[in-house]
């Protein structure tokens, strides 16, 4: 009879643990209907785009990442469209890391390889979380309004995190590879972001910013 209850209760967890699971990334979701876009054409003009951040080779194969190359590629055609006028490279230093890269440069680098003007690409360091990335734009840089250049998912819970901070966000889609393994592994992880974006949110975790520009670099 006891062993009986251990796995009812068991269980029991199991099924709330999926059901919250299930309804945060459903709220998630239904939050960024109609403000991400994947045609260059159709998005409205923001001033400023923000790419976050990811590196350039992947930490799981060692090849290089196509998620960074299709995110680069779509800051790039935005730019180029007249779409924004600037782009933010959100990252982080890692070269201290085994493997580790400095996202930001390998993004403005890549971007200016694809025509970008290097005048027109802010680095941001503080990108290690996406809260800081959204928090940064609003705190440092006073903006208010801004296109986030991520993959579908990532866009997704960028688009919730912003409304939160009170910053007027719309999305553009990155092209997201299709490898089973890369997209499972990649789409279990975002569901547990999404768990822990509201587990923050009450609990009020706050950003954490060490690099505060002097002035707004968007002039």
């Amino acid at each position: 009879m006891k062993k009986r209850k251990i796995i009812i209760w068991c269980l029991a967890i199991a099924v709330a643990t999926c059901a919250v699971a299930a309804t945060c990334d459903i709220i998630v979701m239904r939050n960024a209907s109609g403000r991400t876009y994947e045609d260059v054409d159709r998005i409205p003009h923001r001033k400023i785009g923000v790419i976050l951040g990811t590196s350039p080779v992947s930490m799981w194969s060692g090849r290089r990442n196509a998620y960074f190359d299709h995110r680069i590629k779509s800051g790039a055609d935005l730019y180029k469209a007249g779409k924004v006028d600037w782009l933010v490279v959100s990252g982080g230093d890692y070269r201290r890391s085994k493997g580790g890269y400095d996202e930001p440069v390998a993004m403005r680098d890549s971007l200016m390889k694809q025509g970008v003007d290097s005048a027109r690409i802010v680095l941001d360091y503080d990108g290690t979380r996406t809260l800081n990335s959204i928090a940064k734009i609003r705190d440092v840089y006073h903006q208010d309004s801004i296109t986030i250049i991520s993959q579908k998912y990532h866009n997704e819970r960028a688009l919730y995190q912003a409304r939160h901070l009170g910053v007027d966000a719309i999305a553009f889609n990155a092209h997201t590879p299709w490898h089973y393994t890369s997209w499972l592994r990649n789409r279990g992880r975002e569901v547990l972001a999404r768990v822990k974006l509201f587990i923050d949110i009450v609990r009020g975790v706050h950003p954490d910013i060490k690099e505060p520009a002097a002035s707004s670099p968007f002039n």
